[in-house]
């Protein structure tokens, strides 16, 4: 079923082709007039700038327009009265039988209000987010880029997307090396040697001795003391696997799952690079040349090196980016491009979950893309900011697991999997973020994920209440008062909501809304305690009944923008 604010629209539509039909109007123009709530809610229930796009089209004033046009919008059955106000809005109030109908609506599709059908996409939406190195735990860095990727892909697919949810892992190069490197030495104690303190650039967390002690178990001192060629492979095979283990592990305990993990060895194995390569120098956006020297050093023995350069500059990078280093091999980038190339075969659309100290790689991948795909794939790259975490004001910087970090999993642990999810839901992403443990678990209108858990277990009460009541059926809905449906017009928004956020890929905005949803509920039920003529169940059977259906139409928009976060609705809060 349509929204509101889509029917509206249409009826918008209707009254602009009058107004081409008699004249007014060219047939040809390129306006495309929006339909919003108005910010001050006395001017009406919706508001239109058709008259402010359409004026110079028209060659009139945009208040004359808007006249004409609200004449047109005051005929729909829907519009009970349209006026025109400031330089040329117009202004509409709905007939209050449109809002009735509209709770209706939500009480029979539930918790499926506001889900858009599939669509009719060839291929999934791709959705990469964490592709944390595979080095050990999820710190709680990754968790807010988890967090926001898997409630996109939640909400993407809730918009009728098809998506895949996919994981890279950066498994091949030094980083990987070093892990193999510390695990050896893991293994060298776990076998009874004396290692002594963990040299530097090598990983010191507890987290690989288990890695060690599997390993020392299975080849017993096999190669304790054997040249790293003979078993640099294998320990960095079974380092990458284990902590692969353990990274699902944390991620699972978050409530997130991946459908694809793609490794970057395996892309290397397959020669993916040199396929990429192939086709961007056929096309003439790769070439061998030389680059300036780094700016702002001086360097006398600095010699220009020949190396293949991707021409990022013709996709407004600043320089062209090499795709080999001197020594043959494949640079950061050459790599990225070549997986983003083999990723766009296979996605209508690709957004990706970066951290923000990679800001400064996004126009090259973009650029990459552009090239590879011909710019017929859609990429976005969405930057997550830092997260600090504190206890009662005071910061918290160590791990008893990993030692020099918070991981994923001491917060989980601490505060659960919903409250962790809801709070990294709770700003933009591109903003820093402060989480508190103990602010995170206050039970207080402060803190907004306990605001909308006590919304839904407050409704759950009710509904349990009345199950014991004999309330009529259907309940008769236009009892309710104005203040109540105003309740109704907020949950209009919502299918509104999922498409914006959709459309701008900011599922925070879940987050916002539902916290606006909830303070609109509270309201009404602080109402009620204060006067209990207002209460949800109360004396009269009829109007209990009304109170009651706008309560669990409440619960079902929240249920569905939670489900959107991955949080699980309260049904009671001690």
């Amino acid at each position: 079923m349509p929204s509101i604010f889509e029917r509206i629209e249409s009826r918008v539509a209707e009254a602009i082709a009058a107004l081409e039909a008699d004249g007014t109007l060219p047939a040809a123009h390129a306006a495309v007039p929006v339909v919003e709530p108005p910010r001050d809610p006395s001017h009406g229930d919706l508001a239109t700038n058709a008259a402010l796009a359409l004026a110079k089209a028209a060659g009139m004033p945009p208040r004359e327009l808007g006249t004409r046009l609200a004449m047109h919008l005051a005929r729909a059955p829907e519009i009970a009265r349209a006026e025109v106000a400031g330089p040329g809005f117009v202004n509409l109030v709905l007939d209050e039988s449109v809002w009735l109908r509209e709770l209706e609506a939500i009480l029979a599709a539930g918790d499926a209000y506001g889900r858009r059908p599939p669509r009719p996409e060839a291929l999934p939406v791709n959705v990469e987010y964490v592709s944390a190195n595979p080095t050990g735990p999820m710190h709680v860095g990754h968790c807010r880029g988890a967090v926001v990727g898997d409630a996109l892909a939640n909400l993407l697919a809730f918009a009728g997307h098809r998506v895949v949810r996919e994981y890279y892992v950066n498994d091949a190069g030094a980083q990987v090396d070093a892990l193999a490197r510390s695990v050896h030495l893991r293994y060298r104690e776990a076998l009874g040697e004396a290692v002594g303190p963990v040299p530097e650039g090598l990983y010191p967390g507890d987290y690989l001795k288990p890695v060690g002690e599997a390993l020392a178990a299975e080849f017993g001192d096999r190669f304790q003391a054997a040249p790293e060629s003979e078993w640099l492979p294998l320990f960095r095979e079974r380092a990458v696997a284990a902590m692969m283990d353990l990274i699902r592990a944390d991620l699972a305990a978050l409530g997130i799952r991946h459908d694809v993990f793609t490794s970057e060895a395996e892309l290397l194995k397959r020669g993916a690079p040199q396929m990429a390569e192939a086709r961007l120098r056929a096309a003439g956006l790769v070439y061998d040349g030389t680059l300036p020297p780094p700016k702002g050093e001086v360097m006398e023995d600095w010699e220009p090196v020949v190396l293949p350069l991707f021409r990022a500059t013709a996709f407004g990078d600043d320089v062209d980016r090499p795709i080999r280093k001197s020594d043959g091999s494949w640079t950061y980038f050459g790599t990225d491009m070549a997986y983003h190339a083999e990723k766009a075969a296979r996605s209508s659309a690709m957004i990706d979950i970066w951290g923000a100290d990679h800001a400064g790689t996004v126009r090259r991948i973009e650029a990459a893309v552009a090239a590879l795909t011909g710019g017929s794939v859609p990429f976005d790259v969405k930057l997550v900011q830092m997260v600090r975490i504190f206890r009662g004001g005071e910061p918290v910087r160590m791990s008893k697991r990993a030692g020099n970090f918070v991981t994923l999993a001491d917060v989980v642990e601490e505060i659960g999997p919903d409250v962790t999810r809801f709070m990294m839901l709770t700003k933009r992403p591109e903003s820093p973020l402060d989480f508190d443990y103990v602010k995170a678990l206050e039970q207080s209108r402060e803190n907004p994920v306990f605001y909308v858990h006590y919304a839904h277990a407050r409704i759950r009460s009710v509904e349990r209440r009345a199950e014991a009541l004999a309330l009529p059926s259907p309940p008769p809905l236009d009892r309710l008062d104005g203040e109540e449906r105003g309740l109704v017009k907020l949950m209009a928004q919502w299918p509104r909501l999922v498409d914006q956020a959709t459309a701008a890929r900011e599922p925070h905005r879940v987050a916002f809304y539902l916290h606006d949803l909830a303070s609109a509920f509270h309201a009404l039920w602080n109402r009620g305690n204060d006067d209990p003529a207002y209460r949800i169940l109360g004396e009269d059977p009829g109007l209990s009944a009304a109170r009651l259906a706008l309560a669990r139409a409440c619960a079902h928009v929240l249920r569905a923008g939670l489900s959107i976060m991955g949080v699980t609705a309260a049904e009671a809060l001690r």
